[in-house]
C-alpha cells in the first residue's frame, strides 16, 4: 500500500507545485514560490520511491511524512489567527499561519489538506507490511 500511496500523492504534489505558480489560490490555498517548491520537491521523492524504491523505503516515507503533514495541519489551526495573507489577491483568513511571513503563508485549506495527507500519508504506512523487518517462516 505504501508504494501506492506514494505514487498517487507524488504525482498529486507534483502538480499541486506546478499549478501553484499559475494559479497561487487553487482550492483556495496559499502557494507561494517556497510552498509550490516544497510540493514539488516532496511530489518527486514520493514518486520516485513509489515507483522505484523499496517498500521498506515507501513505507518509511509514509510514516514520516504522514507524521509531518499532520503536524502541519494540527500546528496551523492552533498558531493560525485571522489575518490577511501577504500575497497580492489572497483573501482573509481565520486561521492564516505566517510559517515565514510574506513567503511561506498557510490558511484554512492548506491545513485542512495538511490533515488529509498526514491520514492518507500514515494510512499508506501503517497499513503496509514491511516483509523486510519480519521474521521468515
Amino acid at each position: 500500500m505504501a508504494k501506492t500511496i506514494c505514487t498517487l500523492l507524488g504525482a498529486v504534489l507534483l502538480l499541486v507545485g506546478i499549478v501553484g505558480f499559475v494559479a497561487p489560490g487553487f482550492l483556495g490555498t496559499h502557494l507561494s514560490l517556497v510552498h509550490n517548491l516544497i510540493h514539488i520537491v516532496s511530489g518527486a521523492a514520493a514518486l520516485y520511491l513509489g515507483l522505484s524504491g523499496s517498500l521498506s523505503a515507501a513505507r518509511t516515507f509514509c510514516l514520516a511524512f504522514g507524521a509531518v503533514y499532520l503536524l502541519l495541519g494540527i500546528v496551523g489551526f492552533l498558531l493560525g489567527g485571522a489575518g490577511t495573507p501577504s500575497m497580492p489577491n489572497m483573501a482573509a483568513d481565520t486561521h492564516l499561519f505566517k510559517v515565514i511571513p510574506g513567503i511561506l503563508e498557510l490558511g484554512t485549506m492548506d491545513h485542512c489538506i495538511h490533515l488529509l495527507l498526514g491520514i492518507v500519508f500514515l494510512a499508506g504506512g501503517l497499513l503496509t507490511k514491511d516483509y523486510a523487518t519480519t521474521s521468515r517462516d
